[in-house]
């Protein structure tokens, strides 16, 4: 058998930043966003051995290890053997993983390449982890077992999926709000968004490490307060269907959320989102902790043509993509099933064979 995963990536519209501690933890942090239809992907294939072969097809690499040997993180697909460790997998495997973004998008893809391994394994060891349980192993292998820097939402986004409204108090104290959204609010909040690839990649573990050490800062920590009040601001909007004040709200965010860390923008990033508001854009933000990857315009439908004109001009990349409702997925497939086999068809002009 094989047994499969996806899980998809995120994105955010506010309160980026303050579900990271201390500020989450102090003061309570808030993201509203949603998942869209970019995936991580994992399969696991059993072994009849003790040797477990992991491809990370995104970057090319086979590494090769044995259950029984002591895992030690050497920076080589580390978040594979903190997973690995967390399930307590004993048995040979060979596990398959790529992303449909890479590294440094702003998309979550590192949490979301971790999610859909655990939802493998998990599926694989026949273990039921409901989706809190899921998001929060997924944080603990990131954030406490390698301790890689960043916040909570990433791992409970993509595990719940569809638009949500996250809570974050620290460890053991999330709640993740579903959003009751009318589609036809969110068909036209889809026609009037456009994800554009900057071409940059950001470090979010420095830019987030910066935005900690800035947590004493009064004007960064007032930003913060910003940013979440905003975010409140966002859901209320986003229900009514209130979109272009929404997209406004996107505006007022962005701009509160870069006094929070010098590193989160730099001119290029600034020069395209001039450029998007020139040309008819309300507003928009980075997705990310920062630096580099997609930015995220709001802009009017009789305005969207030529901001993704400019867009692309400047040298950016749009993307195609739609959200997507449903959080992580498994299952299992049958092999068997693809053996090659003959199928004999009886018609009254004939029989027929078709090997398949």
């Amino acid at each position: 058998m094989i047994i499969r995963s996806k899980a998809p990536l995120r994105v955010s519209f506010g309160g980026g930043g303050t579900d990271v501690a201390p500020f989450c933890e102090n003061q309570g942090g808030v993201i509203i966003g949603s998942t869209i239809n970019k995936y991580a992907y994992c399969s696991i294939l059993p072994r009849n051995d003790e040797e477990i072969i992991v491809h990370s097809l995104d970057f090319d690499m086979t590494v090769k290890y044995n259950t029984k040997e002591n895992f030690v993180y050497d920076g080589k697909l580390d978040l594979v053997k903190a997973a690995l460790k967390a399930m307590d997998i004993k048995e040979g495997c060979e596990v398959y993983l790529h992303c449909d973004a890479p590294p440094g998008s702003g998309l979550g893809t590192s949490s979301t390449v971790t999610v859909a391994l655990l939802s493998a394994m998990a599926k694989w060891k026949r273990i039921d982890l409901d989706t809190y349980r899921m998001a929060d192993l997924a944080f603990g292998v990131e954030r406490i077992d390698l301790g890689i820097s960043g916040g909570y939402q990433d791992q409970y986004a993509t595990t719940f999926g569809g638009f949500n409204f996250m809570e974050f108090h620290g460890r053991n104290n999330v709640v993740v709000n579903p959003l009751r959204i009318h589609k036809e609010i969110i068909h036209e909040l889809e026609y009037n968004l456009i994800m554009c690839y900057t071409g940059g990649v950001h470090v979010s573990a420095n830019i987030i490490d910066d935005q900690v050490k800035n947590y004493e800062n009064q004007d960064s920590f007032m930003a913060m307060c910003e940013v979440k009040a905003l975010a409140y601001a966002m859901k209320d909007e986003l229900l009514k269907g209130n979109l272009n004040a929404f997209g406004k709200l996107l505006d007022y965010s962005w701009n509160s959320k870069k006094r929070m860390s010098n590193k989160i923008s730099n001119p290029a990033i600034d020069a395209l989102y001039n450029r998007a508001k020139q040309d008819g854009a309300i507003g928009g933000k980075l997705l990310g902790a920062g630096g580099g990857g997609f930015l995220l315009i709001y802009c009017p439908f009789n305005a969207r043509h030529k901001v993704a004109a400019g867009l692309e001009d400047m040298g950016g990349q749009i993307l195609d993509w739609n959200f997507e409702l449903r959080g992580v997925q498994s299952w299992i497939v049958d092999t068997d099933r693809w053996d090659y086999q003959s199928i004999d068809i009886r018609l009254p002009e004939g029989e027929f064979r078709f090997d398949v």
